[in-house]
């Protein structure tokens, strides 16, 4: 009887081993399958020609297995930077935009769009704004957006 009962010994820790190694493959480290891996690029703001509100924009790249939610974006430049979203020829202020997994969230001219509102001061061609943009589920990220004529139009048409 004892080889037997050796036996089942040996095979709990075994279990219990081959179900952590199974686990460890689904870690959060990977970015890849349980989690968003976010970054931006693309970003821009037109030289503003109002002296209380701007536009900008950006990508946010999602490479990650998981979506996230932009909730909200801060910057000592402005008194609020609200998001806004465009259906069609209609422009509304929305709460959180989706960051798809795998995917991307566009902010481009005539459609989603940052709103920087109470300007602290006019940003001219050159300068950078920093921005922070805050997520449901990911940590915050840092973003310097330079200011570019207000004419401009970027190549990747956003």
């Amino acid at each position: 009887m004892k080889p037997a009962t050796r036996g089942r010994h040996l095979a709990v820790p075994a279990a219990v081993a081959t179900g952590a190694l199974l686990l460890a493959g689904c870690g959060s480290g990977s970015g890849s399958d349980g989690e968003a891996e976010l970054s931006v690029r693309s970003a821009y703001m037109p030289q503003p020609v109002s002296d209380t509100m701007a536009a900008g924009f950006l990508t946010v790249v999602n490479k990650g297995g998981a979506k996230d939610e932009l909730t909200s974006v801060t910057s000592a430049a402005a008194g609020s930077v609200t998001l806004h979203e465009t259906v069609g020829s209609s422009m509304e202020e929305v709460t959180s935009l989706d960051v798809p997994a795998h995917g991307q969230l566009v902010f481009k001219s005539g459609g989603n769009h940052l709103m920087f509102e109470k300007l602290k001061s006019r940003p001219v061609q050159g300068e950078k704004v920093t921005v922070e943009l805050h997520f449901a589920e990911s940590g915050p990220i840092t973003v310097e957006i330079p200011v570019k004529s207000a004419t401009y139009t970027p190549k990747t048409g956003h």
